[in-house]
């Protein structure tokens, strides 16, 4: 393997108040306010734009390329942008084999269209799998463009290259752009994969540049981006009343009342499936704006069936999940060795229990979806902020018993994602209130729909005990994970399935390691639905265990950065076992350990008291990261996350260094406030919060603090990092907390632990 070379970027991430950003805004173009009120019945055509019909004339060697006589280059995004910068940095591989200028290039949105492949957004998944077939389709439409330009001055194609939107000969000093070659390549058969030559990384032009993202200027200014924005002529506006308890069923509601409020056209009742991340049994309210259904929402009266998930609530989970503890698991995930023995002869054995809560997504952008139901052709048309349209268009077509090919989806632009938009229950909502109005409807979710009807990220349990020798070696390990899952009807029979998050694998580190270890794990049966949460169970799972690792590090006497050296051990490679298992490679993490150690001066630096480091690593979602976190602590307890220094190996190529550099940061500080404030809790079947004021993040004045982000270019494949740098901050800041104060946290939020220290 080649050494690696680091591309290294510091950032103080800093941000204007609220009053000053709006003020910046004004000067720059009228403002958010005044430019979104000026949007009008316009929003729906610049949002959902397509371009224009190809001519004969364009050059469209693949679905996701057209290149006009004018020389426009329109390249498809064709997965979802939540915010992670894909609608710019895909289309940017394209451009790079291409040989184009990016200023020539315009990135339009796609549509659900099978014609595009896969277009989900999730598990970090989007570069890896598209970038090797993103290269292929460049370099074929370059390969054209040289083909063309070479039979036109009848040369031979070796003596030709392409550069800035153009074909280029040498020999002769001629050149022909892009556009004016377009007709003639379209005219050519399109070259095998073997015969068109992908660029030398060597020569990368834009690849590994800062671009900035295509949608900027439009959103600064106000522009329709996103499915909120979305307007249809003639369209209503809905709100959807659920049970607060999960599960529950509509018994009756005063819709007579409600259907003569001022501007309300309809109100009814949806029966609804069983399904808890599907449609859900509910009230819609349809009016003639959105502040009138919510309004007369206000009024609505609804008896419920609340069913068996009443009786739930979390300290109910709490003291179920602590008796659990004592009995042996009802999952055995791993067992190497002897634990127990290996326990009972320890030189130090140490024994903890963490936890931590639901919590719920709290994108920016409420769920909503606008659909349009056309009863001549039995068609349905929707406008969808999602990060799996497919998924969407497939829950829509079972429920409503509808072919998928009746059923056109547009994606939009999603405020926020995080997991949340893979489920789709708000899209089969509106399709089934539009599909019963026959006609075009907005559904919007209020923040307390969103926050109490989230698919949540699973809270969890973990009952730990390690052991240590006279050497300071990790000799056990043992942990007994108790967390929750949904009853499912599978093959006819119920079953216990355990909710996103709370799958944990028998190979998670430590668990391939070492030679007693033990882990089970026991699912509570609940009605909360659960659903994949930024980087599912890693987000948790990596403070967990490096917390835990860090109690025994320091049991031991051992600096904690060459006691996990120590673990992970010489080999280069540890091969995954069972069906979930992947080969983790340990020389990658080593590096990217070491790499981060030596950027924060680790062991070098003399902190105060109330001042510290912590380290922690993660593999998740194929990426290695390590993180180094520096903290302050007052005596009263207040908590200050100075640095954060963050090595990444992400594989060979950095698609946009921009994009991945606020992949980073936005990982860094979404950590710092889902480790500092979120929970939801749960009584009589609900959840108690709903906005806010009631469910705190990190705020613009608290993101203080200085992120450095470095990328280890390697020779491996090229991966994602919307997911793998957010794990290794909650562990790498309660290791520092603990530096700091010598107390530990092991309960999440941190508002459950007392940090004061004298």
């Amino acid at each position: 393997m080649n050494k690696p070379a680091n591309i290294s970027v510091e950032a103080k991430v800093s941000y204007p108040a609220r009053r000053d950003f709006l003020r910046m805004s004004a000067f720059t173009g009228g403002g958010l306010v005044l430019a979104y009120l000026g949007a009008g019945d316009s929003a729906l055509a610049q949002i959902s734009k397509p371009a224009a019909l190809p001519s004969s004339t364009d050059f469209v060697p693949h679905a996701l390329i057209r290149i006009g006589s004018d020389g426009t280059v329109t390249l498809v995004s064709k997965q979802p942008e939540i915010g992670q910068g894909i609608k710019t940095s895909l289309p940017m591989v394209i451009a790079e084999e291409l040989e184009v200028n990016w200023k020539d290039v315009r990135i339009i949105q796609g549509d659900l269209n099978p014609a595009y492949g896969s277009q989900g957004a999730g598990g970090s998944t989007s570069t890896p799998t598209n970038y090797n077939e993103f290269h292929r389709l460049g370099a074929t439409a370059r390969t054209m463009l040289v083909s063309a330009a070479a039979q036109t001055w009848n040369v031979p194609t070796s003596e030709c290259h392409a550069a800035d939107s153009a074909v280029h000969h040498a020999a002769s000093n001629r050149k022909l752009t892009y556009a004016a070659l377009a007709a003639k390549a379209a005219s050519l058969p399109v070259p095998d994969a073997k015969d068109v030559k992908l660029k030398d990384p060597a020569q990368f032009k834009l690849l590994g540049t800062r671009i900035g993202g295509v949608d900027n200027a439009a959103i600064v200014t106000g522009k329709p981006l996103f499915g909120i924005d979305v307007k249809l002529p003639g369209m209503l506006y809905a709100v959807y009343e659920k049970c607060p308890v999960f599960g529950g069923k509509v018994v009756s509601a005063n819709l007579d009342h409600i259907k003569k409020q001022p501007g309300i056209k309809d109100a009814f009742v949806i029966e609804g499936t069983d399904n808890l991340r599907g449609l859900m049994p509910g009230v819609a309210i349809i009016a003639e704006t959105t502040w009138a259904a919510f309004s007369a929402r206000k009024l609505l009266e609804v008896k419920w069936d609340e069913g068996k998930g009443a009786a739930e609530s979390w300290s109910g989970f709490a003291e179920q999940a602590k008796k659990l503890s004592g009995q042996p698991g009802t999952v055995t995930l791993r067992k190497d060795g002897d634990v127990t023995a290996a326990l009972g002869k320890a030189t130090k054995t140490v024994e903890a229990a963490y936890s931590y809560a639901f919590i719920s997504h709290a994108s920016m952008e409420p769920q909503n979806c606008t659909a349009a139901y056309n009863a001549k052709d039995s068609s349905l048309e929707i406008w969808a902020p999602t990060q799996l349209p497919e998924s969407g268009q497939n829950l829509v077509a079972e429920v409503l018993a509808m072919p998928k090919e009746k059923i056109k989806l547009h994606i939009t632009r999603s405020g926020g994602g995080f997991g949340r938009r893979l489920s789709s229950d708000f899209i089969v909502e509106a399709a089934a209130i539009a599909k019963r109005v026959n006609a075009p409807v907005k559904l919007t979710w209020s923040r307390e729909d969103d926050m109490r009807h989230d698919h949540f990220r699973a809270g969890g349990f973990h009952f730990l005990r390690g052991a240590v020798d006279d050497k300071g070696k990790l000799t056990a390990w043992h942990n007994h994970f108790v967390s929750f899952g949904n009853k499912l009807m599978r093959d006819g029979k119920p079953q216990l399935q355990a909710g996103s998050g709370a799958g944990l694998s028998g190979d998670e580190f430590p668990g391939r390691w070492l030679d007693n270890c033990l882990l089970e794990q026991t699912l509570m049966e609940c009605n909360i639905p659960m659903g994949p949460w930024r980087a599912p169970g890693s987000n948790v799972f990596a403070w967990v265990f490096h917390s835990f690792i860090d109690e025994l590090a320091h049991a031991a006497g051992r600096d904690p950065v060459q006691f996990r050296l120590d673990i992970l051990g010489d080999k280069e490679i540890v091969p995954g076992t069972g069906e979930r298992g992947q080969p983790y490679h340990v020389g990658r993490m080593k590096r990217v350990l070491q790499e981060v150690a030596s950027r924060a001066d680790w062991g070098k630096k003399k902190f105060p008291r109330g001042q510290g480091q912590g380290i922690a690593f993660h593999f998740s979602h194929r990426g290695y990261i390590a993180e180094v976190a520096e903290v302050t602590v007052s005596k009263q307890g207040e908590l200050k996350v100075d640095r954060v220094v963050v090595v990444t190996d992400i594989g060979s190529q950095i698609v946009n260094l921009s994009g991945a550099e606020h992949q980073v940061q936005g990982s860094v500080l979404d950590g710092i406030s889902t480790l500092m404030y979120p929970e939801l809790d749960i009584q009589r079947g609900r959840v108690m919060q709903g906005n806010f004021n009631e469910y705190p993040l990190l705020r613009i004045k608290d993101s203080y603090t200085k992120i450095e982000a470095h990328f280890l270019k390697t020779d491996f494949p090229v991966t994602g990092l919307g997911e793998p740098a957010f794990p290794p901050l909650a562990p790498a800041v309660c290791n520092a907390i603990f530096a700091a104060t010598g107390k530990r946290v092991r309960q999440l939020p941190l508002t459950h632990t007392d940090l004061s220290w004298s």
